[in-house]
């Protein structure tokens, strides 16, 4: 299952283990193609293949990648960026006599195009969204020009959907592009069995370099399997089969873990732990449109905020393992983040609103279902085992990753567990889930909340470009959503990675998102 021999173009073996960095990813991928790129997934693996104008560091400060340089107008609406002119796409024979050619401006005309095609239906396709035109100048000038000013539009740019391909691959796969990609990253499309094996070969043209000089990346290959739980995952890492982990779950953390967070004695000699922020809000969603009479009622839906102890979740779940989510959907980290607009402990005013259901109601054993993957039933049966002494039954159902993403966002269930990882740095990108015109399936308001005073702030927030301003107006929104009690906020995340002793320099960032071109083995 593991793959330390790979075939390359020429015949030759690999067999140095130093060299191929190994993984799994239980929850899949569905893409190779980044206009549809849209789960932490599939950025990870689209992030080794291609690149856009820019990137975020570790620290999400935005860098230079394709483009060297940009300018903004003064009135904030126009983009104009400078782009390298040696950048080259992976190597393919459709390129002709030198099976590849350098970037251009016109590629990324092309690429913003394809992601605002209606017939592709691309689910990144918001991210333009204000953006009025956008125009090759010349081969190393690209210009976009915004409808109104949006301050976070430049974060926008790093995320994966803006990534450049090239037209005459693209045209020539088709919807098979997905499997088949072409890319200007520091790894290479080489092989995917889906559900078995992902493998990348290091791009030896890649345009990046280290402070001393040394083209990137340094490994030859990565090899990702697909093993379907986390507890098999931990198996294969415990047995040095995979070179990382990433996050903590139920199967494994108290064999890995402390009760208070620090790595087992077994275990230090071996593993590294890396561990910092993530801006991360684990949460349980309702879906607004439902027919049950419990998932109308902010009665219920307040009761279950109040109806658990968040700290002790965190405690006994996750060995302390992230910050508990007494919030609202803003995580810690962000400007907007306020502590006292959310939920706390309070299990009495829960049986008291639970009470008033009833009798408002008529309804004397109020039930709901809840949806879940099995990577957070321990979740989700804490929850459901404290909100039964407070007289709500709570049923839970596990689904396949895949299936839940997809029953979520056609409103097939009334309450969910999820999650909503920052793809840039700004508290709009959490807002917008509760904003009218996303509902899902077109958009990430799987709540199906409509606010006209929402709406109206959201819009507003636009044009404001003093960051405390804008600070205070996020805050004013998300108490909007927690007044109605569209959602649960469970905790906010913290990154946990756990790699092998022999990995150096893999690191972290708030994101979570992998980035293997620093990365070296021992």
């Amino acid at each position: 299952m593991l793959f330390l021999f790979f075939s390359c173009g020429n015949n030759t073996k690999i067999n140095k283990d130093h060299l191929v960095f190994r993984y799994n990813e239980y929850a899949n991928i569905n893409t190779l193609d980044p206009a549809f790129s849209r789960t932490l997934q599939d950025n990870s693996v689209c992030n080794q293949l291609f690149n856009g104008l820019v990137q975020l560091d570790s620290y999400l400060n935005i860098l230079p990648s394709i483009a060297k340089n940009w300018t903004i107008s003064d009135d904030g609406l126009k983009y104009s960026f400078s782009l390298r002119n040696d950048v080259y796409f992976h190597k393919h024979e459709l390129f002709g006599k030198d099976s590849t050619r350098t970037v251009n401006a016109h590629d990324f005309t092309y690429s913003l195009n394809r992601l605002r095609d209606k017939k592709i239906a691309a689910p990144g396709s918001w991210v333009l969204n204000k953006v009025e035109n956008f125009e090759a100048i010349n081969d190393t000038l690209f210009e976009i020009t915004l409808k109104q000013p949006f301050p976070a539009f430049i974060g926008l740019l790093t995320m994966k959907y803006c990534s450049v391909v090239p037209k005459e691959i693209v045209e020539h796969y088709g919807t098979e592009f997905r499997s088949q990609p072409i890319g200007t990253g520091p790894f290479k499309f080489k092989r995917w069995e889906e559900n078995i094996k992902l493998v990348f070969r290091r791009n030896p043209d890649y345009f990046e370099k280290d402070d001393t000089g040394k083209s990137l990346p340094y490994l030859e290959a990565v090899a990702v399997t697909f093993l379907p739980d986390k507890q098999s995952e931990f198996l294969q890492f415990a047995q040095n089969n995979i070179d990382y982990v990433s996050g903590l779950d139920a199967s494994y953390k108290d064999e890995l873990l402390t009760a208070d967070g620090q790595l087992r004695a077994k275990y230090t000699e071996s593993v590294n732990m890396i561990r910092g922020p993530y801006l991360n809000t684990e949460y349980l969603g309702f879906y607004l449109d439902s027919e049950t009479p419990e998932i109308q009622s902010a009665l219920i839906r307040k009761a279950i905020n109040y109806g658990f102890d968040r700290k002790k979740m965190m405690i006994y779940l996750r060995n302390g393992i992230g910050n508990p989510a007494n919030g609202g959907f803003i995580p810690i980290g962000l400007p907007g983040y306020n502590k006292s607009i959310g939920f706390t402990y309070q299990p009495e005013k829960a049986k008291q609103l639970i009470e008033q259901f009833k009798k408002e109601s008529g309804i004397e054993n109020p039930a709901i279902s809840l949806v879940t993957t099995s990577n957070y039933l321990s979740f989700c049966e804490f929850i459901q085992r404290e909100l039964e002494k407070t007289g709500l039954t709570i049923k839970v159902d596990v689904m396949p990753e895949a299936t839940l993403r997809s029953a979520r966002s056609n409103g097939k269930v009334d309450m969910f567990r999820s999650s909503w990882v920052a793809d840039y740095l700004d508290a709009e990108n959490y807002l917008s889930i509760f904003y009218s015109k996303n509902f899902a399936p077109n958009g990430s308001n799987y709540f199906h909340y409509k606010s006209t005073k929402f709406d109206s702030l959201y819009n507003k927030a636009f044009s404001i470009t003093d960051i405390e301003k804008r600070k205070h107006l996020y805050t004013t929104m998300d108490s909007l959503a927690m007044e109605k009690a569209l959602m649960v906020p469970l905790f906010y995340d913290e990154v946990v990675r756990f790699t092998r002793k022999n990995v150096k320099g893999l690191g972290i960032n708030p994101i979570n998102l992998l980035d293997l071109r620093r990365v070296k083995k021992d």
